[in-house]
């Protein structure tokens, strides 16, 4: 289960292979290294899963990424010199994360990574950046544990205590839920804190959880946990998962006749989602980061920069790829520098960035505080439902 788009996207980046991994620059990132000199571009990597079960992560969150390098380069660069990106694919496997972030740092010389959309691969790349001493900014893994690996590891997205709050708060007081269901992968650190998160909320709020079952990524049989799911009459099923699992979950729930509303959180948020579950998932809300019939004027900014460049609309992991390479560059200025531990530093001090996903400030832990959206699954597309306010 692939985007059918990725190829011409990876031809377009002139990808080639060493170790399993994919390098977009075909080159190492010159004098602009990991120790910060001042001669020739400076390299920005990013690991992230252009191939495999998860490719559309990758794909469109490599695209916002681009639209962010494209933008300053425009405008001259940074510190008077041209940004280069290096893309590395991971193909969403735990050893080639670790792999392409010890290459993006050691032979591309990469003054900052961004990635994984991933928790469990950015945990992995996590410590080898924290090890290397370099920065690394996720655009989109909301685990907890991502930035507690050290002070050189940042996000730009909520976390998924929030996050599992926001769709338990929205199930209790606008969909009035008092008995849900939760349905997990069990293989996913993500899946597995979200799960946990809304389930502490929900009950916390005074509802019941009335089953939790669970499954692992890349199963396709489901019907013997939903046939259990089903006998607990529960008001609504939450699925935390990835649209691999969901589209084929959302499918056998509604062949079983268990119609009340599917739940789930930002990793439903991929075009294949619809073209797995087709109508069955029509009806059902997940978490997001924005929405796109409600942008504000600096999403409407960024929607239409990735519409004019890659003529799709920009999905919210695109715009947080976007944000996670704006917060690099912010921090690059603003140190006047591109050595890691003076980007580091300034990093760590970011403060009301104008971003896509939002008012950009960094807390203690090297995470932002913001808002979440609700969307709701239509025959026409998704469209805007409720903001969660922390």
């Amino acid at each position: 289960m692939r985007a059918t788009g990725w190829l011409p996207l990876l031809l377009a980046l002139a990808v080639l292979s060493l170790g399993g991994c994919k390098d977009k620059s075909g080159g190492g990132g010159g004098a602009a290294g990991g120790a910060g000199a001042d001669q020739g571009p400076i390299t920005i990597g990013a690991f992230l899963s252009m191939t495999g079960a998860t490719a559309t992560f990758g794909e469109s969150t490599s695209r916002g990424i681009q639209v962010a390098i494209d933008e300053a380069n425009e405008k001259g660069g940074v510190l008077g010199r041209k940004l280069q990106l290096v893309v590395l694919d991971d193909q969403g496997r735990a050893e080639e994360a670790g792999n392409a972030v010890t290459r993006l740092i050691d032979v591309n010389k990469s003054v900052a990574v961004v990635g994984e959309v991933i928790s469990t691969l950015s945990l992995v790349g996590g410590r080898i950046a924290q090890r290397r001493q370099v920065p690394m900014v996720s655009p989109s893994s909301t685990n907890v544990q991502v930035t507690q690996v050290g002070d050189y590891v940042f996000r730009v997205c909520f976390l998924d205590p929030f996050q599992g709050y926001a769709m338990a708060k929205f199930a209790r007081e606008k969909l009035k839920l008092e008995k849900a269901a939760i349905l997990k992968d069990v293989r996913n650190d993500y899946s597995i804190g979200l799960s946990d998160s809304f389930k502490q909320a929900f009950t916390k709020l005074g509802g019941t959880i009335v089953a939790e079952e669970s499954y692992g990524a890349g199963d396709t049989e489901f019907s013997a946990q939903l046939t259990k799911i089903k006998g607990t009459s529960p008001d609504g099923l939450y699925v935390p998962g990835y649209y691999t699992e969901v589209g084929g979950i959302a499918r056998q729930a509604r062949r079983l006749g268990l119609k009340v509303p599917l739940m789930g959180g930002d990793g439903w948020e991929s075009p294949e989602l619809r073209n797995i579950a087709g109508p069955d998932i029509v009806g059902s809300f997940y978490s997001n980061h924005f929405a796109h019939d409600k942008p504000s004027a600096r999403a409407k900014q960024f929607i239409e920069a990735y519409k004019a460049k890659w003529n799709q609309p920009a999905p919210a992991l695109g715009a947080l790829g976007y944000d996670a390479t704006l917060m690099i560059i912010d921090a690059i200025k603003r140190a006047n520098s591109a050595e890691p531990k003076a980007l580091r530093d300034a990093l760590a001090q970011t403060k009301d960035l104008d971003a896509v996903s939002g008012k950009l400030t960094l807390d203690p832990n090297r995470n932002p505080v913001k808002p979440a959206v609700i969307v709701r699954v239509t025959d026409s597309g998704e469209v805007f439902e409720a903001e969660i306010a922390p």
